[in-house]
């Protein structure tokens, strides 16, 4: 029977520690239990951060609950691999858990035991949850957990935090763990012994700082010591990213890493042998596989997913239908959309007295951010299929299969992992980068991930391949090839970058691929549609908050000065103006205003690319954030045109736009020459500002602005120019 904690041990804050293998739902179990909204992922290195969230113990009390980024092991050479042993650990800054929760995969025991190794030799009290326990049956597996935890020395609970089975049992083990903690503790005698190992760990043991080591027992504190100093025996080496390492343990490491070199021992090999020879020495006393199990469901997909040629056409495929979708699916919400804010901005025109505030609210607000918001259906298809990808266990068959691929660019499969996350956002995607061991292949990965097409140019190519396609009864299908060809080329264009960047300025050695399958799942779709919700909420409070402030801006460099508060412009440039019949007053108001200044200052070096000093002021804004590119152009014409309709027909207003001379403006090649340049052009404030936080320099964002900005000039170019050679307009 459990008995109540102490009245001491009831003040005292209660922390429990949430660890395991990517993979293993662990971040599923930290939302049942808590109710936080943390991303749910299906591939490794979706956790980056650590989530806290409180649970309700009957004995114990309120407990924080941390969820601890995933990992394999807790021998760690990148920083987030420390991050993760430190809050195991509890070594400074991070405080000690009261208890470590070890989420395993209940179908994939064996290997995922490896962590839970680990952890145990840390001295903490443990408990193991064996989650997707109802999918043993289908696995033709059968796991005893009462055998498991006698094996091993500490609880097991059998569960499924998908569905809740198993919640109530875990509570009760995590309570009875906190109230009796010698019950969750248990040596480790599957460590190796020898007089070399022996003589490692004595010597390191010795150099481990005081501030790592609580004041317990002589006993606890010296299984801790020898613990602490087998994860430096395997993390310690030349090339590791490890931070706050005391300079005497790690000269210590070395040496006696050197030692075993001289002595022909390899020292990793060893204790990782050790472990699981162990692992497998005690799998058959509480893991029962059937014989005629066979060849599993994921297998024989995976024979047709994995395959080099055929899995990758099937990739193509599903992004053929995705970006398809995306017109297909999406045009009846758009519509909607743009009836709505329509007919908003009707409304609050009629209800304000004519002047700058209605101009203000009507042409600044409602229309620049409806005209962003219109485009919001696509972005959330986009992320939810994503989300499916991630969910159902894709996404690692996607980074296996470009993995070849990958290897000619100086880089392996997992960093199509953050590039593929890309094509949503930036930001996020430069974020996962930190799961990449090598820092060379993080910045690599950094620096080419912004040339994906993210979601932010959508609202883009959205306005402009509807402006170029023509009404007709293919339109549909042409605009999504379209949107197809722009992914692709983007994505071309970022193998290139990473392959001329391998080889100057970030040169280093191939790694070979270690990636984990998770076996198929069947998508949970509630988590896909919080993430989907999550992403696209970023997107609308960008919209109501950044773009808003932008637009506003944009409207005030649009309508000031006001023509009575300037001078006439010369006879003779109104009497061009008035012969071309190409402006009207709210025209000449644009041509005059700070915006028409600056665009018209900025012309000569657009010019080549087919642009005109219009477009120029989209471009200004759009280096705030690229969907204000469609706002500002939103405003652009509004003032630009004395019509009746709403400024939401703005596809239709850019197809029949003309420059001076009468020719139009918005042809096919220069809809394309401006799509490329938004391809490649780093129009994002955001990215620039999370790759400086993760640099922590200001000289790898300048540098991202300066290649991505001359790249999308010379390619836009290029395609306006050699366009024009071979005869199109």
């Amino acid at each position: 029977m459990i008995k109540s904690a102490p009245k001491e041990a009831a003040q005292k804050r209660i922390r429990i520690a949430l660890a395991g293998n990517p993979n293993t739902g662990k971040t599923t179990l930290f939302n049942r239990l808590t109710g936080a909204r943390a991303k749910v992922g299906n591939y490794p290195g979706v956790t980056v951060d650590r989530h806290f969230g409180e649970i309700q113990l009957a004995h114990s009390g309120r407990a924080e609950l941390q969820d601890v980024p995933g990992t394999y092991s807790l021998s760690a050479r990148s920083a987030e691999e420390q991050l993760a042993l430190c809050a195991i650990a509890g070594i400074p800054p991070l405080e000690r858990p009261d208890l470590v929760v070890v989420v395993l995969d209940a179908t994939q025991l064996e290997r995922n035991l490896y962590l839970a190794l680990q952890v145990i030799e840390l001295g903490l009290p443990v408990l193991l949850a064996l989650n997707m326990f109802d999918r043993l049956e289908p696995e033709q597996l059968r796991i005893d957990p009462k055998a498991l935890s006698k094996t091993l020395g500490v609880p097991a609970v059998g569960l499924c935090a998908q569905t809740g089975l198993g919640m109530s049992e875990l509570l009760s083990a995590m309570d009875d763990a906190l109230v009796r903690p010698e019950s969750a503790r248990a040596s480790a005698p599957w460590l190796p012994k020898g007089q070399g190992i022996d003589k490692d760990l004595e010597a390191i043991a010795k150099c481990i700082p005081g501030a790592w080591l609580p004041q317990e027992s002589q006993a606890k504190d010296q299984n801790r010591k020898q613990a602490l100093a087998l994860w430096a025996l395997l993390s310690i080496d030349e090339n590791d990213e490890l931070e706050g390492i005391p300079l005497d343990l790690r000269q210590c490491v070395l040496d006696r890493r050197n030692a075993a070199t001289a002595d022909n021992r390899e020292t990793d090999k060893e204790v990782i042998r050790a472990r699981y020879e162990w692992i497998e020495a005690s799998a058959p006393s509480f893991l029962i596989e059937s014989g005629d199990a066979g060849q599993s469901w994921t297998d024989r997909v995976d024979r047709i997913l994995l395959h080099p040629a055929l899995g990758f056409g099937i990739f193509l495929l599903l992004m053929g239908v995705v970006f398809q979708s995306l017109f297909t699916w999406a045009d009846p919400a758009i519509g909607w959309i743009e009836s709505l804010v329509g007919s908003v901005g009707g409304f609050v025109e009629s209800q304000l007295p004519t002047g700058l505030f209605s101009e203000l609210i009507v042409s600044g607000v409602i229309e620049g951010v409806g005209s962003v918001l219109v485009f919001l259906p696509q972005i959330l298809l986009l992320f939810f299929f994503i989300g499916l990808m991630e969910d159902t266990g894709y996404i690692a068959r996607v980074a296996f299969i470009m993995d070849r691929l990958m290897k000619l660019l100086g880089l392996h499969g997992r960093a199509f992992v953050p590039m593929l996350s890309g094509y949503a956002c930036a930001v996020p995607a430069i974020l996962g980068t930190r799961t990449m061991e090598r820092r060379r292949d993080r910045m690599l990965t950094m620096m080419v991930v912004p040339l994906m097409t993210c979601s932010a140019r959508l609202p883009v190519y959205g306005l402009l391949i509807a402006a170029l396609v023509p009404p007709g009864d293919n339109r549909s299908f042409t605009q999504g090839l379209l949107m197809v060809a722009m992914y692709l080329f983007s994505t071309v264009i970022a193998f290139i970058a990473a392959a001329v960047l391998g080889r100057t300025l970030f040169k280093g050695p191939n790694v070979p691929l270690l990636l984990e399958m998770p076996p198929y799942r069947r998508p949970h779709f509630a988590s896909v549609l919080r993430m989907m919700l999550q992403k696209s909420s970023v997107f609308v409070r960008e919209a109501g908050t950044v773009i808003m402030a932008c637009t506003i801006i944009m409207w005030a460099l649009l309508s000031f000065p006001r023509q009575d508060q300037v001078s006439e412009a010369p006879p003779s440039a109104v009497q061009s103006e008035q012969v071309a019949g190409a402006e009207s007053q709210s025209g000449l108001q644009l041509r005059q205003s700070y915006a028409g200044r600056i665009g018209r200052w900025m012309e000569p070096t657009i010019e080549p690319l087919g642009f005109d000093w219009k477009i120029g002021i989209g471009l200004i804004g759009a280096f705030a954030a690229r969907e204000v590119f469609v706002s500002t152009l939103a405003i652009v014409y509004d003032l630009s045109e004395d019509e009746d309709e709403n400024s939401l027909a703005l596809r239709d207003k850019i197809r029949n736009e003309r420059r001076s001379d009468g020719s139009k403006l918005y042809t096919p090649l220069v809809c394309l020459s401006l799509m490329v340049f938004f391809a490649l052009a780093c129009q994002c404030m955001s990215t620039l500002a999370v790759v400086k936080r993760e640099t922590n320099s200001y000289r790898w964002p300048a540098f991202m602005f300066a290649y991505m900005t001359v790249l999308a000039w010379v390619a836009s170019f290029i395609v306006y120019q050699g366009g024009k050679l071979i005869g199109f307009s």
